[in-house]
This record gives C-alpha cells, sequence and structure tokens, in this order.
C-alpha cells in the first residue's frame, strides 16, 4: 500500500493511538498510516456486516468562500455546482485544461461556503492549481487543523446515534436522519463536527470532521461501542474496489479522460450543453460512447489475483491495455480487478487475457460494482 519513496513521513492526529490499538504502520500519501489491525480480511468483513471507523485524515479538506464560487468552481470541473443545494453534496472530477483528470473530489454545499474533500496524494497540487485558477476574490482555506474519520457499515447510523450529536441550527436533521450524499453542521456536546452521509466502501456511513484535538476523544467513543471497530487501509481499499470506485492515481490520472474512466455521470447534462469547463471540447468529443479505451470490472479466473501493473494482451501477445487495481474479494471469495481495454472489448462477458509474470490469465468483462452498493438513499417519489 506504499506510494512514498524517500520524502519524510507525517503522522496522522491519531497516530498514537493506531499504534495503541496494534495498528500496522505503513507510508501511504506523504503519511505513516495503519495498513491493518487484525487483519484485512476480517476488518473487511466486519465493515460489510457492522460498522468500521476509518482515519481518512490525509485527505485534503477545503473550503472555498467567496460570492460566484460554484460558478468559479465549474471552470475546472464538469458538475452542476452551482445548482447544489444547501446540505447537498456532489461527486465532480478535478480538469487540466486538456481535459485529463487531476483529482476527484466531493463538493458540499454547506450554506455558508462550498467544502472540499480532495484526495491526500495530490491535496497540495490540487490546492495549488485551484488558488491559480480561480478569481482573486475567491478564498480557499486548506483546514488542516481538521480530522476526517470515516464510520462506515450497515451498522453505521445506530452507533453514530448513541453518541446524541444534535444539529447547529434548528430545523437541521440529526446525523442519522441523513440520506446518501446529504451533510450538515453538528454539535457533539461543545465539540463542532461536519458529518455527510458518504463514503468509499461502496456501504452506508458517514465522513466526520472533526477539530484535530478532539479526533481521538470520537474515534474513542466510537470504538467503545460492541458494533464498531477500527479498520486499516488494506480492507479500505479491497471495500472500494468490490464497490467498483476507482483510486486516484491508480485507475485515473492526468492522462486519462472522463469517458475513458468510465465516468460518464461526473459529466451533467447542463454543463455538457454549456460545454464551459476546462478541456470541454476534447472531453466532450468522446461522450458518450466514443472513446478509445474504458475502464471495465474483470472477474479473473482461478484462485490468483492480478495486480496494477499487469498487461492486457490480444492473442498475439501485443499489449492492448493493463490492469489498475486488483485483489482478491472476501465478499465473492474470488479475484476481481479494473482494467483499461478496448472500448470494443469492454462489453460485459467479453472475455479478456492478462499476462502477469510471463503467465496468462483468463479473466471476463464484469458489472461494477462487483458487490451492490448499500447507500441510505432517499426514497423516490
Amino acid at each position: 500500500m506504499s506510494d512514498n519513496k524517500t520524502e519524510t513521513l507525517k503522522t496522522l492526529p491519531l497516530d498514537s493511538w493506531h499504534r495503541s490499538l496494534g495498528g500496522r504502520m505503513v507510508p501511504f500519501a506523504g503519511y505513516e498510516m495503519p495498513v491493518q489491525y487484525e487483519g484485512v480480511m476480517a476488518e473487511h468483513l466486519w465493515t460489510r456486516e457492522n460498522a468500521g471507523l476509518f482515519d481518512v485524515s490525509h485527505m485534503g479538506q477545503v473550503q472555498l468562500n467567496g460570492e460566484g464560487a460554484a460558478e468559479a468552481l465549474e471552470a475546472i470541473t464538469p458538475g452542476n455546482i452551482s445548482a447544489l443545494g444547501a446540505g447537498k453534496i456532489r461527486y465532480t472530477l478535478l480538469l487540466a485544461q486538456d481535459g485529463g483528470i487531476l483529482d476527484d473530489l466531493m463538493v458540499t454545499n454547506t450554506g455558508r461556503n462550498l467544502y472540499l474533500v480532495v484526495n491526500g496524494a495530490t491535496k497540495h497540487h490540487d490546492i495549488a492549481y485551484m488558488r491559480g485558477q480561480l478569481p482573486e476574490h475567491i478564498t480557499l482555506n486548506h483546514m488542516e487543523d481538521a480530522a476526517l474519520l470515516a464510520l462506515q457499515g450497515p451498522k453505521a447510523a445506530d452507533a453514530l446515534a448513541k453518541l446524541n450529536i444534535q444539529p447547529l441550527e434548528a430545523g437541521w436533521p440529526v446525523p442519522n436522519e441523513l440520506y446518501f450524499m446529504e451533510a450538515g453542521p453538528f454539535l457533539w456536546g461543545d465539540i463542532p463536527l461536519g458529518i455527510s452521509r458518504s463514503g468509499y466502501t461502496g456501504e452506508d456511513g458517514f465522513e466526520i470532521s472533526v477539530p484535530a484535538e478532539h479526533a481521538e476523544k470520537l474515534a474513542a467513543a466510537l470504538c467503545a461501542m460492541d458494533e464498531v471497530k477500527p479498520i486499516g487501509l488494506g480492507a479500505r481499499d479491497s471495500l472500494r474496489l468490490e464497490a467498483g470506485l476507482p483510486l486516484y492515481g491508480h485507475d485515473m490520472d492526468a492522462n486519462v479522460l472522463p469517458v475513458e474512466a468510465n465516468l460518464n455521470f461526473a459529466l451533467s447534462k447542463a454543463r455538457r450543453e454549456e460545454a464551459n469547463f476546462a478541456g470541454a471540447e476534447r472531453v466532450l468529443a468522446q461522450y458518450p460512447n466514443k472513446a478509445d479505451k474504458k475502464r471495465v470490472g474483470l472477474f479473473v479466473n482461478g484462485r490468483q489475483p492480478v495486480r496494477e501493473g499487469a498487461n492486457v494482451v490480444d492473442a498475439d501477445d501485443k499489449v492492448i491495455g493493463a490492469v489498475t487495481s486488483g485483489g482478491f474479494s472476501p465478499t465473492l471469495q474470488k479475484p476481481i480487478a479494473m482494467a483499461y481495454v478496448p472500448a470494443a472489448l469492454s462489453e460485459t462477458g467479453t472475455e479478456i487475457i492478462v499476462e502477469q509474470r510471463g503467465k496468462r490469465i483468463a479473466c471476463m468483462v464484469a458489472d461494477m460494482p462487483f458487490v451492490p452498493h448499500n447507500y441510505h438513499r432517499k426514497p423516490k417519489l
């Protein structure tokens, strides 16, 4: 799980807490982070059945303030941010001027400003890019004094309800009454929390922004509950893979366009019609199905997983694509992967050959998510 080389590693606000619980620390995104406590398989299955607490404080938390902040952000994202109501969240993409994906991110309209969560490994580049692209009157606050915890799993709402967290404003729901992709400001005693019903595991759950000095108190209170255990980076990765969710820097990067990444849903209709976001001409030239390659899911024959970097080859052993994420699915009890393949081979059920360490491994294009999402969505009227 390491993506560091020689840089000095930073520590999370909960570093000593992780170590006291037996967390095995590894380098990731410039930080020392817990990869596991009891073991990846056990932690993965616990989260699917109960509630797991993940420390994702390495992620970048950013506030944008100023009149027209949503419209300004739309210049470098294809999401319809200006139509986002207060307390609502949108997944979108940070695009380079040529349309390449610089990052994926969550944007929340807090009613007062825009709150963004960006990937840990790219946050400093993202912030510098946004500061260079946004008008001078839009202020950007990197919330370096805040931790971020993710409580994920089917028992997450019940666990959070036990803390008696109250809305900061009258008329706002308590956290467990939020629906998927909703958020709000709350108080736990006198501790301010920003809570969203979201996450990156495919399960129901919440992300909780908390002042760093109070993070351990919150984490300890949650993990004191029978249904909650601390969960490491390893299970977070296997959960998001089963959920079919791409990881920036692995399943997409600046050389990949949104349609190639199979992220058409992030190109909102209104923004496609406006066509005024970074790289719009190049991006929309591929919409909806004109890209030469596509990110797909793979079922892998046998028990041996295929890993990131393995080549997709044709019958003549010519390299035609690459695996970007792969591993053994604890839920399905078989190996799964994501890969880029030629668009002509992207249909579900298509047979694919992956070459790994000189061995040809038969695979089949699969629908994603591999495991159905369990989000707490608002009922459709």
